[in-house]
């Protein structure tokens, strides 16, 4: 992808390639001298962020991860653990998104997400990658407006908009973490880990989202009002807080 012919100083290496500013509309980035032999534009993606977030990625596992992501997710989980840390799962979840949040262009909510799904997977022998992917927790619109229509958030005085405060001390995440702590997942799959906090933030997703049970979203609610809905499951333990009142 990166040949030896390219002049671009900005994709000498990962930290190099900071600031690359690339735009697909204007076709310029942070060295424009360089822009007619770089590899970065050649790719037709919908936007030139896209581009960049490409190859900021292949500098990760090319440069960080001496081209072997596998062998670095394992090395990070193995450094980082310590069986009897009461913090266990925040400090494996943050020795993957950590690293990886420095990545151009990639959220919390989408490495969580990505990597939940690698690590839930992994085969036998990879216990760790399983263990760390049942904790991580994606945290979209859906799952962030549940949690404020039903009036979960103002109950932990944690009221904030969608976004990186998602992911905060106290916040959606925190909260969704704190309930699975209460609900062993094995009673629904005996397979599951009995504490599987990816388990509860898909479930209020899918009770959400319209190609699962399409109860609580924009599409079924009118959010210049209280939620009307009298068939709703949770109607008796939800406060229907008026969600633009906080956006």
């Amino acid at each position: 992808m990166v040949s030896r012919g390219i002049t671009c100083p900005k994709l000498q290496s990962y930290w190099h390639y900071c600031g690359c500013r690339y735009d697909k509309t204007s076709r310029t980035c942070a060295e424009p001298d360089h822009i007619d032999h770089c590899p970065v534009p050649s790719h037709d993606l919908r936007n030139g962020r896209l581009n960049q977030t490409a190859y900021s990625l292949y500098l990760f596992i090319r440069d960080v991860a001496d081209g072997d992501l596998v062998g670095w997710i394992d090395r990070q989980l193995r450094e980082a653990d310590s069986p009897n840390d009461g913090d266990r799962p925040a400090r494996l979840q943050e020795a993957l998104v950590g690293p990886l949040r420095e990545i151009y262009g990639v959220s919390d909510k989408v490495l969580t997400m990505t990597l939940s799904c690698v690590l839930l997977t992994a085969p036998r022998g990879y216990e760790i990658w399983r263990q760390v992917g049942a904790t991580m927790i994606a945290v979209d619109t859906l799952v962030h407006n549940f949690l404020h229509r039903t009036g979960i958030l103002a109950r932990f005085g944690t009221d904030h908009l969608y976004g990186a405060a998602c992911y905060r001390p106290g916040g959606c995440a925190d909260i969704i973490a704190l309930v699975a702590q209460q609900i062993d997942a094995r009673a629904f799959n005996p397979a599951f880990p009995a504490f599987f906090p990816r388990f509860v933030q898909h479930a209020i997703w899918r009770y959400c989202v319209q190609l699962g049970l399409d109860v609580c979203n924009g599409n079924r609610i009118d959010d210049r009002q209280s939620c009307d809905n009298v068939y709703c499951q949770i109607r008796r333990l939800c406060d229907r807080v008026t969600l633009n009142k906080h956006q």
